[in-house]
């Protein structure tokens, strides 16, 4: 029995530990999918550095209290899934929202993304949302073109004036 206890709490400690290091954390309901689905959903998790376990509510609830992430109790019910975010905090709702477009079975519950708790329509939202990396390439496509535009205009110029000497 106390074997039982000392498996649980080791248990309870290492959700904590992963909540602790995540800057996301994403609950799922994922009754219905098949193996071959919920195989593929781990390997995009994995392939993205997104951490997906199936942790017994009780153990969350009790990983999770007094932190940032202790709203999420309030959708522990039934079978879930919890992805943890640790470099990119969308990443979890991105996959998991793309996953859940092709797999009606998958369900988003809720989510706390930078400390902060959403529902299931804006984790929706927040999916939609390109990633940190794409936003700084438009960031620097758009600073980059008018100055590129420049130095043509600037060359032009230094050509012609080369030209008519």
């Amino acid at each position: 029995m106390s074997s039982n206890l000392e498996t649980k709490k080791q248990v309870v400690e290492e959700i904590k530990e992963k909540f602790s290091k995540a800057q996301s954390a994403v609950v799922v309901d994922y009754r219905g999918l098949t193996v071959e689905e919920a195989t593929q959903l781990r390997k995009n998790m994995r392939e993205a550095g997104v951490e997906y376990k199936v942790y017994k509510n009780t153990l969350m609830r009790l990983a999770v209290k007094e932190t940032e992430f202790e709203p999420l109790t309030a959708d522990l019910t039934g079978p879930n899934a919890v992805a943890f975010g640790y470099e990119d905090p969308v990443t979890p709702a991105k996959i998991l929202n793309d996953f859940a477009k092709e797999h009606k079975t998958l369900e988003l519950k809720s989510a706390v993304v930078e400390g902060q708790y959403y529902g299931v329509d804006t984790i929706k939202e927040i999916a939609e949302i390109p990633s940190r990396d794409v936003l700084l390439a438009k960031l620097l496509g758009s600073i980059k073109s008018p100055l590129s535009n420049l130095a043509y205009l600037l060359q032009a110029i230094a050509d012609k004036d080369g030209a008519e000497a």
